[in-house]
């Protein structure tokens, strides 16, 4: 299996989750080996950030990265498309303290990655796959990974709410089923805790246009639900955007029961401190017969810039 980028670069804006303010996000190609580049842009230049567990620096209401001088914050999202699409290398250009909130799910950026294009690169794949069966476990929360040929996630969550209760879903995460499953799966919060955000200067620009938001009983947005069980598909789809912090594709089972950020990068920096014990490097095998032709409409690629 070759590695892979976007075939053309692409753009869009969109209004900051937390700010409020307008964003502007482009999707360049790049090249093998390059993995997820950020270039965070600010008045005087560019700050190049690659994601790594210890480059999360807030996980309170969304997956911060930052480097001890710059920081771009709700990364989750844009990292699970970027993930379950199965995108290896590509640059990532954020004028603005975090990426756009689009409409709380995937979906967005899913469809950008498809207006872009995929297009293979001339080596092979390398994956981080667990080798060896791990349990992580915080306050009766837990995640267990366990050696598995593929990615695969079942994800439980448990909220006392009507609604939600408790929720499972377990998804092989490929293209078509992260596109059709869990994309348009959108970011939850209650009513109270909304208020409360709001009221401290947080969450300014959230909305029930980017938020499913729920009261004591029931949904508030007009619309209601994408799916009966959308809660526990964007708990899924977060975690898969937290496992792209790794900086490398990733293989394995994964359980989880009621994790959210925080214990998600608890979980991959240990992960990551004991790669030895839990993790093996592997190349994945390239079939003697590739089909590397480009999309019919698509322009050449367009190069990467800094």
């Amino acid at each position: 299996m070759l590695q892979t980028t976007i075939h053309k670069s692409v753009r869009c804006t969109g209004i900051g989750l937390h700010s409020g303010k307008q964003v502007e996000l482009v999707l360049r190609p790049a090249t093998e080996d390059t993995g997820i580049l950020f270039s965070l842009r600010n008045g005087t230049g560019s700050t190049f950030l690659t994601p790594t567990p210890s480059h999360v620096v807030g996980t309170g209401l969304a997956t911060v990265l930052g480097d001890g001088r710059e920081s771009v914050a709700t990364v989750e999202h844009l990292l699970s498309a970027v993930s379950g699409m199965g995108i290896d290398n590509i640059h990532i250009e954020v004028t603005g303290k975090e990426l756009p909130i689009m409409d709380g799910s995937a979906a967005s950026f899913v469809y950008l990655l498809k207006q872009a294009g995929t297009r293979k690169l001339n080596k092979p794949r390398q994956v981080m796959a667990v080798s060896k069966a791990v349990d992580f476990e915080q306050d009766g929360k837990y995640i267990k990974a366990r050696p598995y040929d593929g990615y695969r996630v079942d994800y439980t969550i448990e909220f006392a709410h009507p609604l939600i209760g408790t929720q499972r879903m377990e998804l092989e995460i490929t293209p078509e089923n992260f596109s059709k499953e869990i994309a348009k799966a959108r970011t939850f919060g209650f009513l109270k805790e909304v208020d409360y955000l709001h009221a401290n200067g947080l969450a300014l620009g959230g909305s029930l246009d980017n938020a499913v938001v729920l009261d004591e009983y029931g949904v508030l947005n007009a619309e209601g639900l994408r799916f009966k069980d959308e809660f526990v598909r964007h708990k899924l789809l977060d975690f898969v955007g937290d496992m792209a912090v790794l900086g490398s594709s990733i293989q394995g089972h994964f359980e989880v029961f009621a994790s959210g950020h925080a214990m998600n990068n608890a979980f991959l920096r240990h992960l990551d401190e004991n790669r030895s014990l839990y993790l093996e490097s592997k190349v994945m095998p390239v079939p003697e017969t590739v089909d590397d032709s480009v999309p019919e409409g698509l322009a050449e690629p367009v190069a990467a810039t800094a």
